[in-house]
């Protein structure tokens, strides 16, 4: 069985190394995703599932590469077969054979970071514990980044802490956005305080703000994903998760984090720039895993690729509403909704089942 490595109390660490996280906006290199695969759990819906991924990858892979996760041969044939039909060249698309449990790559993948000053990439390896040890078949996804580094072989930074990709988003100018539900949580790292765990975001990521937000979405079994509720748009710019309804089981807690955001500075002292964005309501007989009824249903769950955004629509009132705000802060690439209305009886949408792999060119 492989062996998590864990930094040495050497300052080892990509802050010190100079390199960083950058923003989702800034151009990548490829998008990475885990095909869906595990026909126990999406019975019928696996077909669904693949028509998602085939638009997908046809709405990126013009402008970056596509890279995705098979656990067998068959599971890539099907997949070859689906992009085909869509029109993905061959050659836009890379197949790696890393069998993983579940489909939320943006939690047990790597953290892309970047060297501006040499053009290196490398990728920072967190602990992954099935989202505080819920589900057993999701452990052994720990190991995907070291297995994804047998091919892309890059520096490994390991901080030897429990940390989940949906959980952080940065602006690319030295601001972390994320909650006390997840990274306070005692079944996470229940040795480590507020300050220690700030310290590590602050050197793993090369940030030097970290805002905390308090809680996520009723019915997110992660405990509140950052990435459902609050999203950077641009360094200055975070799009909020705003319930209008006072009656409703997410008012509360929505209500306080916008309180919270709309008094948060950034790194030079200036308030942030906060807006509201509606609510989706997808409501079914039960979650794939947690028997909940109410699905944390977020159109802040979008994926940024370098011309395109994606995302998640849910056949709702406020479908058209939410395009519109999205697309105000990205004039210059195209936004498109993805119907996300089954996937996310899975717990998550299109941000939670990719992560993007950021370019890095010398900057003389």
């Amino acid at each position: 069985m492989m062996i998590l490595r864990k930094d040495s109390d050497n300052g080892y660490t990509p802050k010190r190394e100079g390199f960083r996280m950058p923003a989702e906006w800034e151009r990548q290199d490829a998008i990475w995703l885990s095909w869906p695969h595990n026909t126990e759990w999406w019975g019928e819906e696996i077909s669904r599932m693949d028509a998602i991924y085939g638009q997908w990858a046809k709405m990126f892979c013009d402008d970056q590469g596509v890279r995705i996760l098979v656990p067998s041969k068959e599971v890539e044939q099907r997949a070859r077969q689906v992009l085909e039909s869509v029109g993905v060249l061959e050659q836009k698309v890379k197949f790696y054979p890393i069998s993983t449990g579940e489909i939320f790559i943006r939690d047990y993948g790597p953290t892309f970071v970047v060297r501006d000053a040499t053009g290196e990439k490398a990728m920072v390896c967190w602990d992954f514990n099935a989202w505080g040890g819920k589900y057993e078949s999701s452990l052994n996804d720990a190991y995907v980044p070291y297995l994804m580094n047998e091919y892309l072989h890059l520096p490994l930074f390991c901080p030897g802490i429990v940390m989940e990709g949906g959980s952080i988003d940065v602006n690319g100018r030295g601001c972390v956005l994320t909650t006390e539900s997840v990274l306070l949580n005692k079944n996470r790292n229940p040795e480590l305080g507020k300050s220690e765990l700030e310290k590590y975001l602050c050197d793993y990521l090369n940030v030097e703000k970290v805002l905390w937000l308090n809680q996520g979405l009723e019915g997110d079994d992660t405990d509140g994903h950052i990435d459902d509720i609050a999203r950077f748009v641009n360094a200055r710019t975070i799009l909020c998760a705003y319930e209008e309804d006072t009656t409703d089981v997410n008012y509360a807690a929505l209500h306080e984090n916008y309180e919270r955001l709309v008094t948060m500075r950034d790194v030079g002292g200036g308030l942030f720039d906060v807006v509201r964005m509606p609510m989706a309501k997808v409501v079914a007989e039960e979650h794939l895993h947690t028997g909940n009824s109410r699905k944390p249903a977020s159109y802040l769950n979008f994926y940024i690729g370098n011309k395109m955004v994606a995302v998640p629509i849910f056949g709702g009132e406020h479908d058209e509403r939410a395009l519109e705000i999205i697309g105000r802060y990205f004039p210059d690439r195209r936004v498109a909704g993805i119907d996300c209305s089954k996937m996310v009886l899975d717990g998550g949408t299109l941000h939670c089942a990719s992560q993007q792999e950021p370019a890095c060119e010398r900057k003389f």
